[in-house]
Order: C-alpha cells, then structure tokens, then sequence
C-alpha cells in the first residue's frame, strides 16, 4: 500500500473511531437513560455519527472538493442499505444469539468502518480525492 494511500486509511479510521464514541455515548444516553425503544436509539446514534464521520472525513481524509450535497446523497444510498442491514444483524445478535446491545453495536460499527472506507474511497470520493487542498 502507498504511504499517502496509508495514511489516509490511518485518518478515517481515527475520524471512525471519534464518531463511533459519539455513536456510542449518543446510544448509551437514549437507550439506558431514556430508555427509548432500541432500534430508535440505534438510528438516531448512527445518524448522528455518521453526519460527523462525512463532514471530517471528506474535509481532511479525502480532501475532496466534490458536490456535497451529491457526495452524501451517495453516502445516504450506502446506510439506506447498511441500516437495515445492521439493524436486522442487531436484532439478530441480541434476540435469537442473545449477545448484549453493546457488543452487537461494537461488531456492527467494526463492519461500518470497513465497508464504508472502502465506499467512499473508491465511489464517493473516487473522481475528486485531494482536489481541495490547502497550500
């Protein structure tokens, strides 16, 4: 792997990891003291953390100057599959396996980190990667 090519897979998975604290202590809050309704929790968590993750990783990841608007219409395509996908694996994990909430969110954002990198470097921000440097 490149060095550039390195680094960059370096960045968005610290960027992944601060949005995955915010997912977690934004799921911790609405499910154990709010005590919302699990799936509801878990959207809104992810919700939240990816509007983070997009908005750090385009500007200093990727470097992209490409159509915001456009560039996440792209990445609401990718968690219009992704979420409901988790959202049944989550289900899954804690009802039919009875593992517990957390590590069934943990093992889903570990599946997030590496599906999504590999969508928004080769789909999202394919054609338009380092095109908004800063001197």
């Amino acid at each position: 792997m490149e060095k550039k090519e390195f680094i960059r897979a370096v960045k968005f998975t610290l960027f992944s990891i601060s949005a995955g604290v915010i997912e977690l202590g934004t799921f911790a809050l609405l499910n154990e003291l709010l005590r919302l309704p699990y799936w509801l929790s878990y959207v809104t968590a992810l919700t939240l953390s990816v509007l983070w993750n997009f908005t750090l990783n385009r500007k200093f990841t990727f470097q992209s100057a490409a159509n915001v608007p456009v560039a996440m219409l792209k990445v609401a395509c990718y968690y219009a599959v992704f979420t409901p996908l988790t959202g049944w694996l989550e289900h899954v994990y804690t009802m039919s396996f009875g593992w517990n909430e957390y590590v069934a969110t943990l093992l889903n954002m570990a599946l997030n980190l590496v599906t999504e990198f590999l969508y928004q470097r080769y789909f999202v921000f394919a054609g338009s990667i380092d095109t908004n440097r800063k001197p």
